[in-house]
């Protein structure tokens, strides 16, 4: 991720607002298009975030873990299902748009953390810096670095990660896997 090129900001934003801006059949004044690094940045395989937010309480956040398609198509897919298909919220009206602020993160590959105990993952996590995948079974969940402003407690962080992938909050299983991985944030000015 140390190999962001300039414009990146700009671009990542205007891409994200764009494709919501299609969804709701408006004419898309964003600069979409890049050049030289910056476009090779974009079409390489890359796992984004888009989180919305609106009047600063959270209105939709989806995204990809593991880069399978362009970065730049992540973004566009991500910000029109953070919009339209966040089981969490009835999909985004037009009037809401203007007031809306979009983040776009581009994350780095897991990493499997070794971990065991849950007292190991709070000695080895970073707050503020991690992003953290809980595994276990079929039940997953994540929760962005940015995350760690609203619970600095790693135990709290890790007691409500494990209620969002649907186990109880105090379980710590043989099975549970730990991840973490870092984000470069990039967020609306407007």
């Amino acid at each position: 991720m140390n190999d962001i090129p300039a414009g990146a900001r700009e671009t990542l934003i205007d891409m994200a607002r764009g494709a919501i801006e299609r969804q709701f059949g408006m004419t898309v004044h964003h600069r979409e298009q890049a050049t030289g690094e910056l476009a090779k940045w974009l079409a390489r395989p890359g796992a984004s975030f888009v989180t919305l937010t609106l009047d600063g309480r959270l209105r939709g956040c989806i995204g990809t873990l593991e880069a399978y398609r362009p970065l730049g198509q992540d973004v566009r897919d991500n910000a029109v299902l953070a919009a339209f298909h966040d089981r969490r919220f009835t999909p985004l009206r037009v009037a809401e748009y203007p007031g809306l602020h979009v983040e776009v993160s581009v994350l780095s590959a897991p990493e499997p953390m070794e971990v065991t105990s849950e007292a190991d993952a709070i000695r080895q996590l970073r707050p503020g810096v991690d992003g953290v995948v809980l595994t276990e079974g079929s039940h997953r969940a994540t929760y962005l670095p940015q995350v760690w402003d609203q619970l600095p407690d790693p135990h709290e962080f890790l007691s409500t990660l494990r209620e969002k992938a649907g186990l109880a909050p105090d379980r710590w299983g043989p099975d549970t896997r730990l991840a973490r991985y870092a984000v470069t944030a990039f967020e609306d000015t407007r």
